[in-house]
């Protein structure tokens, strides 16, 4: 099996097609006010949000930040948890990309 940086690439391939096709159905609004949706749309933040990653935002994710919004960066840090991101990091995006949002309520569980 094809690895990429060390995790083999067709679990990752797999679950970025079911993400696609579920973003597709909510395109009414850029994150469709869905968890899936909007994990999509943030992509390019990825690296930028990994636990203790040191790499700032880059312009795409600053873009994707912005485009979307605050409701969608809260929907995702409410939504069920992500393998590999720190909803800290995801907290600091607005301001790291100088996105003017209010920050995100986060819901207790």
């Amino acid at each position: 099996m094809t690895k990429i940086c060390g995790v083999k690439a067709l679990p990752f391939l797999a679950l970025v097609l079911v993400l696609t096709v579920l973003g597709e159905q909510g395109q009414a609004h850029p994150c469709g006010s869905t968890f899936f949706s909007a994990l999509i749309q943030m992509i390019p933040c990825r690296a930028a949000v990994a636990p203790f990653s040191p790499i700032q935002p880059s312009e795409a994710c600053c873009n994707a930040v912005k485009n979307l919004g605050q409701p969608c960066l809260c929907t995702l840090v409410n939504g069920p948890p992500i393998s590999g991101v720190d909803r800290n990091m995801a907290l600091q995006l607005p301001d790291k990309c100088t996105a003017n949002f209010e920050p995100c309520e986060i819901m207790k569980k």
